[in-house]
């Protein structure tokens, strides 16, 4: 979440200007405050799911149930205040990784109760 541009300086290996490749908080729109938040949960749950490459050295189901339960209270907070354009593809995401769970998952969740379901309502494959 940067507009980081190298200064001259920077480009000669002197200490770069943090307050130019920096943006204040106050000028990014919760829009993007709020995805960026759901696209980092989203990339955290795909790890702990072991979805990543090297997959299976990391993953943890109960630290990916926390992400995905996070990422569907936010989704469902959320909803109102981001447009579909930006929600619609948030919530494809969320679904993929609670289908993704369901099938790691060897001991599975009723239905209504796996990871965000709370807020989604029961998740099918």
């Amino acid at each position: 979440m940067s507009d980081a541009t190298p200064t001259p300086e920077s480009a000669t290996g002197d200490s770069p200007d943090f307050d130019t490749l920096t943006r204040d908080i106050a000028d990014v729109p919760a829009v993007e405050v709020i995805t960026t938040v759901a696209v980092h949960l989203m990339s955290a749950a795909a790890v702990n799911l072991g979805l990543a490459e090297g997959g299976e050295g990391h993953k943890d189901l109960d630290e990916a149930r926390k992400l995905i339960h996070s990422l569907a209270g936010l989704m469902d907070a959320s909803a109102t205040e981001i447009s579909s354009f930006h929600a619609a593809p948030l919530r494809d995401g969320l679904k993929s990784l609670q289908l993704a769970f369901r099938e790691a998952s060897t001991v599975p969740d009723e239905p209504g109760q796996g990871p965000g379901e709370k807020y989604t309502g029961p998740v099918f494959g």
